[in-house]
């Protein structure tokens, strides 16, 4: 797992427009990267936008988010759209960033056992590295954990 002052792993994926993006891309500025485990669920609906209605907050933070899933970039878009989401959508079907970030792990449902994505975000500082990080947190203390960290 990330800790502050760590340099966070750099990737490269494909946006919801298809598009490659690249967390070097965003070098300059902050970057809030959330961990959603399947878009158009109801805790993921609610924590996309949190992030979404505090937008002009975190952007007044010199920050932008990026959200990330294992869904596929179609899936990314058509959920972005219809929650008309600000910010851009990251798709990691294989979970390679998910792994090197440390929210890839185990969860259970109704008894069993499964691997996935655990809810999480990072804040990221302009100089690339860890500013802040929070593993397994519920959908709206993710996005006040956040804004908390950017107001400081």
């Amino acid at each position: 797992m990330l800790q502050k002052g760590d340099i966070a792993p750099e990737f490269e994926v494909l946006s919801d427009e298809g598009t490659p993006v690249k967390l070097s891309d965003y070098h300059g500025q902050r970057v809030v990267l959330f961990f959603f485990p399947k878009a158009d669920t109801p805790g993921c609906t609610t924590q996309a936008c949190g992030f979404r209605d505090n937008f002009p907050v975190i952007q007044a933070s010199n920050a932008t988010v990026l959200g990330l899933s294992p869904d596929q970039p179609k899936a990314l878009a058509k959920w972005r759209a219809k929650q008309n989401l600000g910010y851009t959508l990251l798709s990691d079907p294989e979970h390679q960033v998910a792994e090197a970030y440390g929210v890839w792990g185990e969860k259970k449902m109704y008894g069993k056992a499964y691997m996935g994505i655990l809810r999480s975000h990072v804040v990221i500082g302009p100089d690339g590295r860890v500013e802040d990080v929070q593993y397994k947190v519920s959908p709206e203390e993710s996005v006040k954990s956040a804004l908390a960290f950017l107001e400081q």
